[in-house]
């Protein structure tokens, strides 16, 4: 009969944890992964133990520059600092969603006092996704193929933040989003492909806008995100954060994973401004940055070309 006091039933304890835990070893290998972290990540264990987080991201941070577990990430900071790591976080879920979540990171030491790896515990920071957290949306302001809000509920909300401004200086920010290429990915994979390319990118902004008032579909490729007290420099790293956040995400449809490339523009609110005239520096940053993009993409091919002509 198993005691209580064997290894393998204290590893079976720490699995069937309802919260997520994930242990690594120094070689940043993922050792344990917990039922908890099975349920919050849709990653199941046989797909994780063994790999190494860096290789195969599992977390990225909140800050800017932070790329998928760099240095920067709660377990390399505790076993480099040797000490505990508190923050919140995003996880890819397996399905190419954010998740965000609260995490603690400790550091493991051996009976020299040595640290041979880390644990991680995280769990769901419900207060983010928690619709009664921001200011309620009715069903019928509600778009019925992203679950965003409607463009009409978003300027409501904008009409709001100027008021606040007006009155007590409460600065505000705005992102537009736009995917590119939506009509042509529609007319080659289908209305539903489409469809759900676009709730994925509706999920990943509901997960990594910690403190949005709104998010909303603003065109039929384009979403917006109303981001209080958000200066210029608080607007353009939550831009970049957005923007690697997304270029990452993709959609499994027919075995195959399909991406879309994204633009972002940003605007922060000046006085004297009305609701117009912050949504157009907007739309010129918006247009800035498609313009960009394209200008790459037709660099990327001609490049294409070039070396695929002199292959021959």
């Amino acid at each position: 009969m198993s005691s209580i006091h064997e290894p393998e039933v204290w590893r079976s304890i720490l699995e069937s944890l309802p919260s997520g835990l994930c242990v690594l070893d120094l070689q940043k290998k993922i050792v344990l992964w917990s039922d908890g972290a099975e349920r919050i990540t849709g990653h199941l264990r046989h797909e994780v133990v063994g790999r190494s987080c860096v290789s195969e991201p599992l977390l990225h941070c909140d800050q800017p520059g932070c790329e998928f577990c760099s240095e920067e990430c709660p377990l390399a900071q505790a076993m480099k600092s040797s000490h505990r790591i508190e923050r919140k976080a995003l996880l890819h879920h397996k399905a190419g969603h954010e998740i965000p979540v609260r995490s603690r990171a400790v550091p493991v030491h051996n009976e020299h006092g040595s640290i041979i790896g880390a644990v991680e515990t995280f769990e769901e920071d419900k207060q983010v996704n928690d619709p009664e957290a921001r200011e309620s949306i009715s069903r019928s302001e509600v778009d019925p193929v992203t679950f965003a809000a409607r463009r009409e509920a978003v300027e409501s909300h904008l009409a709001r933040a100027l008021t606040r401004f007006r009155e007590g200086q409460i600065s505000f920010g705005i992102l537009i989003l736009k995917i590119e290429q939506l009509a042509h990915f529609r007319s080659r994979l289908g209305a539903e492909a489409a469809s759900s390319f676009l709730r994925l990118v509706a999920r990943t902004l509901e997960g990594a806008m910690w403190t949005a008032e709104v998010i909303g579909r603003w065109a039929e490729d384009q979403f917006i995100v109303l981001l209080p007290g958000c200066g210029e420099d608080a607007i353009r790293s939550t831009r970049e954060r957005v923007r690697r956040t997304i270029a990452g995400q993709g959609i499994e449809w027919w075995g195959e994973r399909h991406s879309l490339p994204v633009s972002i523009g940003e605007a922060t609110i000046q006085t004297g401004d009305n609701v117009e005239m912050l949504l157009d520096r907007a739309q010129v940053s918006l247009n800035t940055a498609s313009a960009w993009l394209a200008g790459r993409c037709s660099a990327d091919q001609d490049s294409k070309k070039v070396d695929s002509s002199g292959s021959h």
